[in-house]
């Protein structure tokens, strides 16, 4: 079931709407197995709520950019800035990483 929802696309959220009704009973069902296999755990909210916070200073004209191109994408700014520096990050280990190999 769940590698089945992990590779599920839906055409419409009709048709997405309707393959969780008709799934009901086999995701909880799913669910129950999984909380006393003990893979439940806290959910994405909770986590977040724990993770530390940080404050940078950036230029107001940085600010300004990052603003713009957020909405282009439909984000929040400091979305699109977290995006950034998440994606900063994994590029300079994996730099790293192929230069000590």
């Amino acid at each position: 079931m769940l590698e089945e929802l992990k590779n599920k696309t839906f055409a419409n959220e009709a048709e997405e709407a309707a393959w969780w009704e008709s799934h009901e009973d086999d995701l909880a069902d799913e669910f129950e197995k999984a909380t006393a296999e003990g893979r439940v755990c806290i959910g994405t909210v909770a986590k977040r709520a724990a993770l530390p916070s940080t404050t940078i200073r950036l230029d107001p004209d940085d600010i300004s950019k990052a603003r713009i191109l957020a909405a282009e994408r439909g984000l929040r700014y400091q979305t699109f800035l977290k995006m950034i520096i998440h994606e900063e990050l994994r590029k300079a280990e994996l730099g790293r990483k192929a230069s000590t190999a």
